[in-house]
């Protein structure tokens, strides 16, 4: 497995990771803040909640949208290597294991994409919630 490819395994793997420990994080902050604010909510607490919403709405929007261009791109790349393993397939009798890293790599490279934006905002929210006090 090369360098490039640890890393963005890697890079995926840490995302993860630090997504699982910000989200519960994060909606234990604002479930305890929607708790405390009752009925009616302050303007602090409305414009939070608000907040919460719209983000969750972009980041998932972004995290398709990266998605499908990496799937559009991957699917692109694995075509054209399919072609030029073509021949070596007829020749050989097998798949070539370059070509089935590919679809490894290619699954990855989705994954990551589709991470990212949900990643930033649930880092940065949790960094940015744990330094508020709820009133």
């Amino acid at each position: 497995m090369s360098s490039r490819r640890r890393r963005h395994r890697r890079s995926l793997v840490v995302k993860a990771t630090e997504l699982a420990f910000a989200v519960p994080q994060v909606v234990s902050h604002r479930v305890a803040r929607m708790a405390l604010a009752g009925a009616f909510p302050a303007a602090r607490d409305r414009r939070e909640f608000h907040q919460m919403g719209a983000e969750k709405i972009a980041a998932f929007s972004e995290s398709w949208n990266a998605m499908a261009i990496q799937a559009l791109r991957a699917n692109y790349e694995v075509v054209a290597s399919f072609w030029r393993f073509w021949w070596q397939f007829w020749s050989s009798g097998k798949l070539s294991p370059h070509l089935r890293s590919q679809f490894h790599d290619a699954a990855y490279g989705v994954l990551s994409r589709g991470i990212g934006p949900v990643h930033r905002r649930a880092v940065a929210n949790a960094k940015r919630l744990a330094r508020t006090s709820f009133r």
